[in-house]
């Protein structure tokens, strides 16, 4: 494994982080495609004893069970001071009023509840899962600071949004002293790469570390165009990504895997960690085989001829991800 420092802070991070969306009871929530703890076990070990420090969940995935599944296999498998955990808040995880949401009160009574489902004292990257238009971001702010003063979070992250609002949310906390977001977890990969026109850009010149979801595209970017997965029959979320068009770049992206005698994955994943402003692509897996690729996409490196016949057949999308 290989490590890197997360955006501008001092942390050190695997280049590969294991997104656990995949782990959780398929009952609880809408993911059926999801492992229960014991198929969840042996994926998370072998991440593990490949080198992977950084883990990645959320509290609304599978109703909370993916972090108690994730929780569990880290306390029997890892070392604490070695890992590191992030999680989200923003979804909904209770009806009725501030049951979702990044106010204050949602905000530091979610984290109480991720914290005691995933059995630590602390986790190391708390991020807003998406950007919140009913709470001023001052509230939000004001509220994560607070998180980090109380030693429950090392760090804080965002996800998918506007530029424009993420450099709000810096400038507010640069203006009274408050804890910076030091990730940007945004929808990048080969099929979707608008987040170059902007996004990419700010986290450069504001030294901010990319950790990139659905690397791979759902999948998209491993198989053939009308290929299916148990994931992709069900994800409707997921089916609003990406486009007709999109299909010329999945052939390439075979076309250049079989000549380099690599898996599809491999060349997706290099791509995409090629980007300087990349610290680790967020990977989920649901067969061995899925880490096995990511992990031997390090050693992938294209050329330019290659990397030109990716980028080419790119067309513009709509905006997409960010609800």
């Amino acid at each position: 494994m290989r490590y890197t420092k997360l955006g501008s802070t001092g942390l050190d991070v695997s280049r590969i982080c294991v997104g656990c969306m995949s782990f959780g009871v398929p009952e609880r929530g809408n993911h059926q495609w999801t492992l229960d703890a014991e198929r969840s076990r042996p994926l998370i070990r072998h991440a593990l004893e490949a080198g992977v420090n950084f883990f990645d969940t959320a509290n609304v995935y599978s109703d909370g069970t993916s972090e108690e599944i994730v929780g569990q296999a880290l306390r029997e498998f890892g070392n604490r001071d070695e890992i590191v955990l992030a999680t989200k808040v923003h979804g909904r995880m209770r009806p009725g009023p501030n049951g979702a949401g990044l106010s204050r009160k949602a905000i530091l009574a979610e984290l109480d509840a991720s914290l005691r489902r995933l059995g630590v004292d602390y986790v190391d990257l708390y991020q807003i899962h998406r950007w919140d238009d009913n709470t001023p971001i001052e509230e939000t702010m004001s509220a994560l600071h607070d998180v980090v003063k109380a030693g429950k979070a090392r760090y804080l992250g965002a996800s998918s949004m506007y530029a424009w609002q993420f450099a709000k949310a810096q400038y507010l906390a640069d203006r009274h002293g408050w804890t910076r977001f030091a990730t940007m977890q945004n929808h990048y990969n080969l099929l979707y790469r608008e987040e170059e026109r902007e996004m990419l850009p700010l986290c450069a010149d504001l030294g901010v570390g990319a950790i990139p979801w659905s690397p791979l595209a759902r999948g998209r970017l491993t198989r053939d165009w009308n290929a299916s997965s148990a994931r992709s029959e069900t994800d409707e979320f997921g089916k609003t990504l990406y486009l007709d068009d999109d299909r010329l770049i999945v052939e390439r992206v075979a076309e250049i895997a079989e000549q380099r005698g690599v898996s599809r994955a491999q060349i997706a994943l290099a791509w995409v960690l090629r980007h300087p402003v990349v610290s680790a692509p967020i990977v989920g897996a649901t067969k061995l085989e899925h880490l096995s690729d990511a992990f031997a996409a390090l050693d992938v490196e294209l050329s330019d001829a290659e990397v030109d016949r990716l980028e080419s057949g790119y067309r513009p999308h709509s905006i997409a991800g960010f609800r």
